[in-house]
């Protein structure tokens, strides 16, 4: 009896096993949708369609891309945590991810999500963020803009993507920096800002290069300084704020996750196709295009990336503090 027992058992094991490796296997076996959590236009949606199709020709299954903006990003990360962990919804988000839970409990309130509630796939690109302006405003340099800035408090008016998102820290930062008093105007995403910015609602923007390059380009924008450290491939007339004197540095970055109780299995393949989009000649082309390129970070170093960047965006949220 106990020897037909322990067979038994063996073999609904082995079944459970082969179970689980066929439905590896065979993921996925429907549409993915890729949750991008800010409206058409910015950063996260520049990089996540290119990076949508290509993982979809190595999966052999089509990655719909649904922009769902709102509370800074928020509303779109929170939909993916909460998500079912079957593969089948998965973020494109930017680098505010690791910085709303803080934000929310600096301002007193639930957080929408925590960011454990969320596994790393792959970090795609890692761009410094652009200070830029109307290409006919009277601010020809960094120097013009900021002595300006400094003799006329709250005359200079900045969009974002919303508050503590990936347009407003940097911001944050140049005005503390520099003792400067600019009025923040929060928008749903990066796309709206850019759009307020050309269509003269506001006179500045801090933003991912991929946002405004089209725009600097054309000659509609001029970028007047970036927070990166040295100058940037794309963009190498444009001096770094290091370079200018004043010690402050922030970088823009857009990776993939999914819901923490994903299967290592479904994650896997994921990764695969990420590494996949990474070197497909299409998304390249189509990044370069648009001003930015992949610096791409497979699952474990990502994971890595994350928690030191999440630490570090941390303590500047706090010493930000409360904002309007």
């Amino acid at each position: 009896m106990q020897k037909r027992q322990l067979l038994a058992a063996t073999l609904c094991a082995a079944w459970a096993c082969t179970g689980l490796n066929a439905m590896a296997q065979v993921y996925p076996t429907k549409p993915i949708t890729m949750v991008v959590p800010f409206p058409p236009g910015g950063v996260a949606d520049t990089v996540g369609r290119p990076v949508a199709e290509a993982m979809s020709r190595h999966l052999k299954q089509s990655i719909v891309v649904e922009n769902k903006g709102g509370a800074g990003g928020g509303i779109g990360m929170a939909q993916v945590a909460k998500s079912k962990g079957d593969g089948y919804t998965v973020l494109m988000s930017l680098s505010s991810l690791v910085v709303l839970p803080e934000a929310d409990k600096i301002l007193k309130r639930a957080p929408l999500y925590e960011t454990h509630q969320l596994k790393p796939v792959a970090r795609f690109t890692a761009d410094p963020t652009v200070l830029v302006v109307r290409a006919d405003s009277p601010w020809k340099t960094y120097a013009d803009f900021i002595a300006y800035a400094k003799t006329n408090p709250g005359r200079i008016s900045f969009g974002s993507s919303g508050n503590y998102g990936t347009m407003h820290v940097p911001m944050e930062q140049l005005k503390a920096a520099t003792s400067t008093f600019m009025l923040h105007v929060p928008y749903t995403g990066a796309g709206p800002a850019v759009l307020s910015l050309l269509g003269g609602q506001i006179e500045a923007l801090s933003t991912g290069p991929a946002s405004v390059k089209q725009h600097i380009a054309s000659g509609r924008l001029r970028a007047l300084a970036h927070w990166g450290d040295g100058r940037l491939t794309s963009m190498p007339e444009v001096p770094s704020f290091k370079e200018l004197g004043v010690p402050i540095q922030y970088s823009q970055w857009a990776g993939m996750f999914v819901p923490a109780d994903t299967p290592a299995a479904v994650v896997d393949a994921l990764r695969q196709a990420a590494r996949f989009a990474a070197q497909d000649a299409r998304a390249v082309a189509a990044l370069t295009s648009a001003g930015t390129s992949f610096m791409y970070q497979d699952a474990p170093e990502f994971e890595r990336f994350v928690q030191a960047d999440g630490k570090e965006m941390s303590a500047l949220v706090k010493r930000i503090g409360k904002v309007d």
